[in-house]
């Protein structure tokens, strides 16, 4: 049961490792990731996928070197730029989710420009995590709904799962079905608590400037054999 894959999220690790052990700097582990990013959009597009999610920058990356974040907000420009065209002809909208007044206002600014172009798009919803962090936006939430109710909007009787839901960066999405991690590690990183909770989970070795579409056709022909229960049972019995 459930196995429609309309969500699908990625954590995109092992950029950084698959430069140092090509000999190159860090930064360029980034500019190939960025890469990769379109050929997996493309892939979802083709697959019928509604929703893509991409774990680009957490809460927890500041503590990086200066340097390294800047090449990214650099590549991500670039990208940004690039492609616009592209998600216009493909009917797919930006969405960025996380807090990115912190981010370099020329950077705020292509994104502001890009999801202010594509948000009449239907097609496909291509949402960017940025400076995110899972623990954060709940505690974010919580501020919000505390305002709404402080002004009279909602009352306290008025909050449960769907409404809360309203509150996050992601509102109107469709919880996430699958998520892939490459590199090999096997932890969601404080990436889409809430949205996570009935996911299924996809660990792959590959470092994520390697990640390519057919090995994600194969995690989504993976995830189809997958019995999603929600917590119930299946043929009468419980396994």
């Amino acid at each position: 049961m459930g196995k429609e894959l309309n969500h699908l999220a990625c954590i995109m690790d092992g950029n950084g490792r698959w430069a140092k052990k090509r000999g190159l700097p860090r930064h360029l582990g980034h500019k190939r990731g960025c890469e990769v990013c379109l050929d997996i959009y493309d892939a979802c597009i083709e697959a019928n996928i509604k929703v893509l999610s991409l774990y680009a920058f957490s809460t927890e990356n500041w503590n990086r070197p200066k340097e390294e974040i800047d090449h990214l907000f650099d590549y991500l420009e670039i990208f940004f730029k690039k492609e616009i065209k592209k998600m216009l002809k493909d009917g797919s909208r930006l969405m960025v989710s996380g807090d990115i007044s912190r981010i370099p206002e020329k950077t705020q600014k292509v994104i502001y420009e890009c999801m202010e172009k594509t948000k009449d798009c239907k097609n496909f919803v291509f949402n960017i995590c940025l400076n995110y962090g899972g623990k954060s936006e709940i505690v974010r939430a919580v501020k919000l709904i505390n305002e709404d109710i402080k002004e009279g909007k909602i009352s306290i009787d008025d909050i449960n799962e769907l409404s809360f839901e309203n509150y996050l960066y992601t509102k109107g999405l469709p919880p996430v079905d699958l998520l892939i991690r490459t590199s090999g590690e096997q932890r969601t990183s404080n990436f889409l608590p809430w949205q996570l909770a009935y996911s299924e989970f996809i660990f792959t070795p590959t470092c994520w400037p390697d990640f390519t579409k057919e090995e994600l056709f194969k995690c989504i022909e993976e995830f189809k054999t997958r019995d999603r229960r929600y917590g119930g049972i299946v043929d009468g019995s419980r396994k």
